[in-house]
């Protein structure tokens, strides 16, 4: 079993999230993708970040046209603060022992993984699947010393559109797979300051979850 990990707010989730969900399971042949929403952060105020149980439940509705996508929401009842390594470890221990996980990023937050808890453990836990983002280029990679050896012209490769996809070994054994999926601009910021500002959304939520957006927002 091949699983991809997606790990994020979703504050909403919107039909860029779905996007990058589905590159990565095509290109890397998933067997599933798993949506992990992060938990209440303290000290946010409810206009900038919307409760947990909601951003669960318009993840339900965004995924159930996908016999694919799952949903955990095992950092959502996590007590303290969540890190991505407490969540694959968990996982692991309750997956079987030959689950292959990999997670999914989007290039600019890849770009700072050494601050996380944990780096070299992290990157010694999973293949990931880097995205790219609007406005960054791959060859940002080559800055980073996690790699063995990152193979330059495969990054001018996926940057000038001759391929999607890009294997770049990592030294502690595990990959990092470039993925270049289409320019998608919809942010979820933009989508809740569209909502408070009565201005059309532009199909950046898939149906169901608009309404769902609309009447809480609204309520």
């Amino acid at each position: 079993m091949k699983i991809g990990l997606f790990g994020g707010a979703f504050n909403p989730i919107h039909r860029c999230h779905l996007v990058v969900a589905e590159s990565a399971r095509e290109r890397l042949d998933l067997d599933t993708v798993l949506f992990i929403p992060t938990g209440d952060p303290p000290h946010k105020p409810s206009t900038e970040f919307l409760a947990s149980g909601h951003r669960l439940e318009m993840l339900k509705l965004a995924i159930a046209p996908y016999p694919y996508f799952q949903v955990s929401d095992l950092e959502i009842h996590r007590p303290n603060k969540s890190y991505t390594i407490d969540t694959i470890r968990e996982l692991r221990r309750h997956s079987p022992v030959d689950t292959e996980f990999v997670f999914i990023i989007g290039l600019d937050a890849f770009r700072e993984i050494s601050s996380w808890k944990e780096p070299d453990a992290l990157l010694s836990s999973c293949d990931f699947a880097v995205v790219s983002r609007a406005g960054s280029t791959f060859d940002c990679l080559t800055e980073l010393t996690i790699f063995q050896g990152a193979n330059i012209t495969e990054l001018k490769r996926i940057d000038a559109g001759e391929t999607d996809l890009a294997r770049l070994p990592l030294k502690s054994g595990r990959a990092v797979w470039a993925i270049r999926i289409p320019p998608c601009n919809v942010s979820a910021s933009d989508i809740r300051n569209r909502l408070r500002d009565g201005q059309d959304l532009e199909n950046a939520l898939p149906p169901p979850v608009e309404m769902y957006f609309r009447r809480i927002g609204n309520s």
